[in-house]
């Protein structure tokens, strides 16, 4: 959406680190290494790293020093929530209750505020519970739905609504505008 608004095409496709194993891509510069090793090409490399208990800009020097020592100049942005990246999710009471296939549910979801949500211990422990209250389901059925977050959790980055309630995060905000930069550039 936000390339299309810019005139720019693009297509955006995720690395398959599975035909890696597990060992290949817990630090940056071992996902870019992947990356590099699965002989695909990108014209943009965007590189998701939470802050956890670091400032977003050491994570972004972070991700700029690796794609530099790996991948050298090659365009790069780093996507830095504040703590974890489903905090971003945790804003979008409807989108969540249309992931959890309630999107008439009544239950209260007592979402954290703009303002909270990137200061929540574990956010996406918040964001199961959140959408397994917001399913309304109970027994067997819960136990399904909760096995399948996986799944919820794709859906919601999917359909994040880029000038929704994320927007209100300087988080979001500094990623839309290393996107926009690049788009320019483009």
């Amino acid at each position: 959406m936000v390339a299309a608004e810019r005139g720019v095409q693009a297509v955006v496709t995720a690395p398959d680190f599975g035909r890696l194993g597990p060992d290949h891509w817990h630090a940056v510069t071992d996902r870019l290494r992947a990356v590099i090793s699965l002989g695909d090409t990108y014209d943009l490399v965007i590189v998701h790293r939470d802050a956890d208990r670091v400032s977003p800009d050491d994570r972004r020097k972070e991700v700029a020093e690796a794609v530099t020592r790996e991948w050298l100049e090659h365009p790069h942005i780093a996507v830095v929530p504040v703590r974890a990246i489903e905090a971003w999710l945790l804003l979008d009471e409807s989108a969540i209750r249309r992931i959890a296939e309630s999107p008439n549910g009544r239950m209260h979801l007592d979402l954290p505020k703009a303002g909270a949500v990137e200061r929540i211990a574990d956010p996406k422990r918040l964001l199961q519970e959140t959408l397994a209250a917001a399913s309304g389901v109970a027994g067997r059925r819960l136990t399904t739905f909760r096995n399948r977050f996986p799944r919820h959790h794709h859906k919601l980055l999917e359909s994040l609504d880029p000038y929704g309630p994320v927007s209100q995060l300087p988080s979001w905000q500094a990623f839309l505008s290393n996107l926009n930069a690049v788009f320019l550039r483009a």
